[in-house]
């Protein structure tokens, strides 16, 4: 599956409209966790299972549009994020071919940079609502990983990454922090290991100070 400059239509019959007249604000990234693009293709295009994602970018950079972005895949499953649920009808769902235990590939993260420029300028999402499954799903989703390059996009304007200059508040409770960044809180040691295979990969333990400076940067970037 080689390279495309377009998004290659392979439409899934699993999607239905958005609930409640709700548009994206998020975008929701995930890994296949599949052996291949075309086993994870297979699954998402198949009724049985009753799941999709709007894109899948395999690995040499290849985009197929699997739903339109104006309905509601179904990708994303139980969880919240600021609060909100409904994560499916809030979201545009993209999933990349990766097992979870690789570096994504540069073709991928090419063609997801491009893709996300598009969808984020369409539907007027901001760098913060760029988020993966295992944030608004601590504990039950672990993608797109600790291999994911987050602090890539934030260096396009595609993510959040915390600012070494922004300032800081002083301690205060990781929780409070977690949960206005967005984190649900119903298993706090769920969150925690979420948010550090995003912002500290290979870090375990306790909350410490450091997880609390990160948050308070984040919370106050410039």
């Amino acid at each position: 599956m080689s390279a495309s400059p377009d998004p290659v239509d392979l439409p899934s019959p699993n999607f239905g409209p958005r609930r409640n007249g709700l548009r994206p604000e998020f975008v929701v990234l995930h890994y296949t966790a599949m052996i291949s693009a075309k086993a994870a293709l297979a699954r998402l295009c198949d009724p049985g299972p009753q799941v999709s994602a709007h894109y899948l970018i395999c690995e040499k950079g290849r985009v197929f549009r699997l739903v339109p972005e104006e309905m509601r895949a179904w990708h994303a499953g139980a969880g919240r994020w600021r609060g909100k649920d409904d994560i499916n009808s809030r979201s545009i769902g993209i999933e990349l071919q990766n097992r979870g235990d690789h570096p994504y590939c540069e073709p991928q993260m090419t063609a997801l940079e491009t893709l996300l420029t598009g969808i984020m300028a369409r539907w007027n999402i901001p760098p913060d609502g760029v988020i993966g499954h295992s944030d608004m799903a601590p504990g039950r989703k672990s993608d797109p990983g600790a291999r994911f390059d987050w602090r890539r996009l934030a260096l396009q304007g595609l993510s959040v990454w915390p600012d070494a200059g922004a300032r800081e508040s002083g301690p205060r409770d990781w929780p409070e922090l977690a949960a206005r960044f967005g984190y649900p809180m119903d298993d706090p040691d769920a969150s925690l290991a979420a948010f550090r295979a995003r912002f500290r990969p290979r870090y375990t333990g306790p909350a410490d100070i450091e997880d609390i400076r990160i948050l308070d940067r984040l919370l106050h970037r410039s």
